[in-house]
Protein backbone atom coordinates (compact mmCIF):
# COMPACT_ATOMS: atom_id res chain seq x y z
CA UNK A 1 0.00 0.00 0.00
CA UNK A 2 1.75 2.96 -0.88
CA UNK A 3 -0.25 6.10 0.84
CA UNK A 4 0.43 9.83 0.08
CA UNK A 5 -0.52 12.57 2.56
CA UNK A 6 -1.66 15.82 0.97
CA UNK A 7 -1.66 19.01 2.97
CA UNK A 8 -0.22 22.75 3.64
CA UNK A 9 2.25 24.56 5.41
CA UNK A 10 0.90 25.82 8.46
CA UNK A 11 -1.83 23.65 8.72
CA UNK A 12 -3.23 23.05 12.54
CA UNK A 13 -5.93 20.79 10.90
CA UNK A 14 -2.91 19.12 9.17
CA UNK A 15 -1.67 18.62 12.06
CA UNK A 16 -3.99 17.01 13.89
CA UNK A 17 -4.04 14.21 10.67
CA UNK A 18 -0.54 13.94 11.91
CA UNK A 19 -1.53 12.65 15.14
CA UNK A 20 -4.11 10.69 14.18
CA UNK A 21 -1.87 8.72 11.69
CA UNK A 22 0.55 8.58 14.31
CA UNK A 23 -1.79 7.07 17.39
CA UNK A 24 -3.05 4.57 14.88
CA UNK A 25 0.30 3.74 13.81
CA UNK A 26 -0.76 4.00 9.97
CA UNK A 27 1.78 2.86 7.57
CA UNK A 28 4.47 4.92 6.44
CA UNK A 29 3.57 7.41 4.45
CA UNK A 30 4.58 10.80 1.62
CA UNK A 31 3.63 13.79 2.67
CA UNK A 32 2.79 15.94 -0.36
CA UNK A 33 2.76 20.10 0.29
CA UNK A 34 -0.24 21.27 -2.47
CA UNK A 35 0.88 25.28 -1.38
CA UNK A 36 2.01 26.52 -5.21
CA UNK A 37 1.23 23.50 -7.03
CA UNK A 38 -1.71 24.86 -9.54
CA UNK A 39 -3.20 21.25 -10.31
CA UNK A 40 -2.78 20.29 -6.61
CA UNK A 41 -4.14 22.99 -5.33
CA UNK A 42 -7.22 22.99 -7.72
CA UNK A 43 -7.65 19.13 -7.08
CA UNK A 44 -7.93 19.56 -2.81
CA UNK A 45 -8.14 23.16 -2.43
CA UNK A 46 -9.13 23.70 0.91
CA UNK A 47 -9.96 19.81 1.77
CA UNK A 48 -6.90 19.18 2.82
CA UNK A 49 -5.43 16.95 4.73
CA UNK A 50 -6.63 14.07 2.21
CA UNK A 51 -4.73 10.94 2.93
CA UNK A 52 -4.48 8.94 -0.53
CA UNK A 53 -4.16 4.90 -1.41
CA UNK A 54 -1.97 5.66 -4.61
CA UNK A 55 -2.55 1.95 -5.38
CA UNK A 56 -6.04 1.99 -5.90
CA UNK A 57 -7.19 5.76 -5.78
CA UNK A 58 -9.43 6.07 -2.68
CA UNK A 59 -9.25 8.79 -0.26
CA UNK A 60 -10.05 9.43 2.99
CA UNK A 61 -10.44 13.55 3.67
CA UNK A 62 -10.27 15.06 6.88
CA UNK A 63 -11.77 14.54 9.22
CA UNK A 64 -11.05 11.50 10.49
CA UNK A 65 -10.18 9.71 13.59
CA UNK A 66 -8.17 6.24 14.12
CA UNK A 67 -11.39 4.15 13.51
CA UNK A 68 -12.06 5.58 10.16
CA UNK A 69 -8.60 5.45 9.34
CA UNK A 70 -8.41 1.70 10.24
CA UNK A 71 -11.56 1.07 8.08
CA UNK A 72 -9.57 2.76 4.75
CA UNK A 73 -6.74 0.77 5.52
CA UNK A 74 -8.52 -2.39 5.82
CA UNK A 75 -8.02 -5.08 2.72
CA UNK A 76 -10.89 -4.02 0.04
CA UNK A 77 -13.74 -6.85 0.60
CA UNK A 78 -13.29 -7.50 4.25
Amino acid sequence: MHLTLFQRDDCHLCDLALEVLAAARSPEFESVFIDGDEVLEARYGERVPVLRDEGDGRELAWPFDAGALQRFLAPVGR
